[in-house]
């Protein structure tokens, strides 16, 4: 079965960086585009950054721009989201997700990122 399992999340001091990575498995991981979403406490859950199977499509949302960069090795199954600069809104639940088809959605169990001092 799909299998996502996130990690990399932690405490970090504003300015600081952090790498999360996603390990996947269950389906043919350089044939879908990732994606990394975070949800805030009494917030929406919100698309971060893609990447495209093969790695050459990415897209952010305009609050990470220039700060977060999210990457992919197939032959690991992995993909990852290199976050530098980090400020205390970026605290939040940090989820990987694969859509198979439009019905088929998967998601990790998720990693707190917690940026403060």
């Amino acid at each position: 079965q799909v299998k996502l399992v996130e990690s990399g999340g932690g405490l970090v001091q504003p300015g600081g960086s952090l790498r999360l990575s996603c390990a996947a498995s269950g389906f043919t991981f350089s044939n879908y585009r990732m994606s990394w979403y975070r949800q805030a406490p009494g917030k929406e859950r919100e698309l971060v950054a893609g990447i495209s199977g093969v790695g050459r499509s990415t897209n952010y949302a305009d609050s990470v721009k220039g700060r977060f960069t999210i990457s992919r090795d197939n032959a690991k199954k992995t993909v990852y989201l290199q976050m530098n600069s980090l400020k205390p809104e970026d605290t939040a639940v940090y989820y990987c997700n694969v859509a198979l088809t439009a019905a088929w959605n998967y998601w990790g169990q998720g990693t707190q990122v917690t940026v403060s001092s």
